[in-house]
């Protein structure tokens, strides 16, 4: 789960990192009482949407300028200025995609005088098992341009939970920013306080980029991505509450209601799998033959037929799928459950394109039973490799069809 920029400060700011004072607005007038608020001369008014590259992004409406989606107000007339082209326009940076993002709120930030930049994160390495943090003397840019082009200037250690965040933890990470004196000791200090948010609230993802030291010698969180660990989220009422739906695909949102893994993807082919891997190997052979999946959808080793049913109504409410595999090997998952599931949603909801089932494992001969006796225009297939040249081959020629 995402969260926007304002709400990661407001969740770091509990563990005591240093971060500039600033307030959300959902309105120009909103805007306006916040810079006031805030007090001083410069503000700087920022798009809240779940991507980065916002500064550099760029905005669809032409009444919303050219400036990106972050920008220095030098007056209380700029902020309501600035509010008002960007509230209710779409975003477009390297991370939303052509789509873009709507901004339906911003974070009115007091100015900072910057004197350096660089890039700090916390995530969990799958390798070690371990928190690792990655640094950077290359802040306030895109990390992957620096990791391509001079890796030498990225540095990463992780930490032991059995001991959580030392000292030498932050003497480390101040040796890779090049920090000595007080802004080492500043940075050992926020190390200890990110590694304490990160563990507390069970992030699998923190970025600060970029973290900033002021002209006046102070060590600041100048901007804060932060991602949670689904799977931990019923520990945390207070971080659920942050969330922004607006800002999820629907489908998503509705497949989570069930219990299912869903991800949208840009493809023609729906597809319904039980198991990550067989759904991986799916989307791997429909790619073989030359479409795309439209997505992935995980319905777990013990779905129900609700579930199931719910499922299909997700994936035929995706304008851009053209046909639907369904495969399935029936372990736990019993391949007549699968059967009376799509019979069902299919009834409801219709069937308006190609759709290839493949079933085997337990109950499978009943589970084709069911699909044969339903007087559904199904097509049946003996194996992954023939369902998935059965699927395309349908897709492409009603393609041609409709051409």
């Amino acid at each position: 789960m995402n969260i926007h920029e304002y709400q990661a400060k407001a969740v770091l700011r509990e563990f005591g990192a240093p971060l500039s004072k600033g307030k959300p607005a959902f309105t120009p007038d909103e805007a306006v009482a916040a810079a006031n608020e805030l007090g001083g001369s410069l503000w700087v008014v920022k798009s809240q949407i779940h991507a980065g590259g916002r500064g550099k992004g760029r905005f669809k409406e032409a009444s919303a300028g050219e400036k990106g989606g972050v920008r220095l107000a030098r007056s209380i007339d700029e902020v309501k200025s600035f509010a008002k082209e960007m509230l209710g326009a779409t975003l477009v940076t390297v991370q939303t995609g052509p789509a873009g993002k709507q901004v339906n709120r911003l974070y009115i930030e007091e100015g900072a005088a910057i004197d350096k930049e660089f890039y700090l994160s916390a995530l969990v390495d799958r390798v070690t098992a371990r928190v690792a943090f990655v640094l950077s003397t290359e802040g306030g840019v895109n990390i992957e341009d620096v990791a391509h082009h001079t890796p030498e200037k990225i540095h990463s250690f992780s930490i032991d939970p059995a001991t959580g965040a030392m000292p030498h933890h932050g003497r480390a990470a101040a040796r890779a920013l090049g920090l000595t004196g007080d802004l080492a000791k500043q940075t050992e200090k926020l190390i200890a306080q990110l590694y304490g948010a990160f563990i507390a609230k069970d992030m699998a993802m923190l970025e600060i980029n970029p973290l900033i030291v002021t002209a006046q010698g102070q060590l600041k969180v100048l901007d804060a991505k932060v991602s949670f660990d689904d799977n931990s989220l019923y520990r945390h009422p207070d971080i659920v509450a942050l969330r922004d739906e607006s800002e999820e695909d629907a489908k998503e949102i509705e497949a989570s209601k069930h219990e299912l893994n869903y991800i949208t993807l840009d493809g023609s082919i729906g597809c319904m799998v039980n198991g990550a891997g067989l759904a991986m190997a799916t989307m791997d052979i429909i790619k073989l033959y030359g479409e795309s999946p439209a997505n992935f959808l995980d319905v777990g080793g013990g779905a129900s037929k609700d579930r199931v049913t719910a499922a299909f109504k997700i994936i035929t409410a995706d304008p851009h799928v053209k046909g639907i595999l369904i495969n399935i090997f029936g372990g736990i998952m019993k391949c007549d459950v699968i059967a009376e599931g799509v019979i069902a949603a299919v009834k409801e909801v219709g069937l308006q394109v190609p759709l290839v089932v493949r079933l085997e494992g337990t109950n499978v001969e009943l589970g084709k039973k069911i699909i044969r006796e339903s007087g559904l225009n199904v097509i049946s297939a003996d194996d992954l490799d023939d369902a998935a040249q059965k699927i395309v081959k349908a897709v492409q020629a009603a393609r041609k069809g409709a051409a």
